[in-house]
């Protein structure tokens, strides 16, 4: 082992290299990359992405984010094509074929056959002149000078390349289909990410108590009102039971360390006026955004401006949010 080797200056070479081919892609944008955009827009049935190696490891990613932004994908691995699995192509489905060379084997043999179901064929290639651009109905140029790796051998840049190309045309079909947050959100119901994109308010304050005291009410009742609700204040509201206020836990110990005397205190001068509120049709994760640039712990829920309950840090915490 050869430790005599500057380690971080390779790392950065191997991130600049590939960095510069990934921006170089930004010249290969054309129209046949619009066309191809299109056409994929225009089919009935699934988009195919196929390779073979490397590229298939990279063809399962495309495959996943295609799938996760509004456009059905399947991924097929050209070795297992021509040994059945060619059997899920159907004419009114769109195929993408990874390759750098363009030129293998197995690419050779699964083309015309592709070409046989009638497909359409686009190619995902690091050499146009090959046999697959040749073949394919849209080349999408993923050309790149080198490898990082230093023998010029093992797929690093190219893969790179292949990768972010497609990602360039996922947010292209994401774009053009007006794919939005709510959709992306109904495709990632699980975890933190899809718990952000769906749930709301109304989801949680209900499993709240919901405290509150007259603008009127005295010390013991406010005291009573926090203690047996548990979520650390409780909203103070007018005769009408409109808000007009909230107080938590630290408005009452400032109190105590203000006056001497609490005979003849009541809410309006404790509580903290105007609180900051969210509706119930918010997302849960705009009322974490708004606790964590106040610093605060709750926040007052209101439906059409009129008080209905508390949602806690505590409860964005048990659903993963945080």
């Amino acid at each position: 082992m050869n430790i005599t080797k500057n380690i971080k200056n390779i790392a950065k070479n191997v991130l600049q290299e590939e960095a510069a081919a990934v921006l170089k892609l930004a010249d290969y944008i054309n129209d046949e990359f619009e066309a191809c955009v299109q056409a994929i827009l225009a089919i009935k049935g699934r988009v195919v992405v196929t390779g073979i190696g490397k590229s298939a490891n990279i063809a399962t990613k495309i495959v996943a984010t295609f799938n996760s932004t509004g456009t059905p994908a399947l991924f097929m691995h050209a070795a297992d094509a021509i040994h059945g699995d060619l059997g899920m192509i159907q004419s009114e489905d769109f195929v993408i074929c990874l390759s750098k060379s363009g030129n293998t084997p197995e690419i050779k043999v699964l083309v015309p056959l592709l070409k046989r179901k009638g497909a359409q064929l686009a190619a995902l290639v690091s050499n146009t002149d090959s046999y697959l651009a040749q073949q394919a109905d849209f080349v999408l140029n993923a050309t790149i000078e080198k490898e990082a790796c230093p023998n010029n051998l093992a797929p690093t840049t190219s893969t790179t390349a292949h990768l972010a190309l497609a990602d360039a045309l996922a947010v292209c079909l994401l774009e053009a289909r007006n794919f939005t947050s709510e959709d992306f959100g109904a495709l990632h119901p699980g975890g933190s990410l899809g718990k952000r994109l769906y749930l709301k308010v109304e989801d949680l304050y209900l499993l709240n108590a919901a405290p509150k005291v007259s603008a009127d009410a005295a010390l013991k009742e406010i005291i009573i009102e926090i203690s047996s609700k548990r979520l650390g204040a409780t909203a103070v509201v007018d005769s009408q039971e409109a808000l007009v206020g909230i107080i938590t836990d630290g408005d009452l110990r400032r109190m105590l360390s203000n006056h001497d005397d609490l005979k003849g205190i009541h809410a309006t001068d404790i509580m903290t006026p105007s609180p900051l509120t969210i509706d119930v049709d918010a997302y849960a994760a705009e009322a974490l955004v708004i606790m964590q640039q106040k610093n605060i712990t709750q926040l007052i829920v209101t439906k059409s401006g009129t008080f209905v309950g508390f949602v806690h840090l505590h409860d964005l915490l048990k659903e993963g949010l945080i």
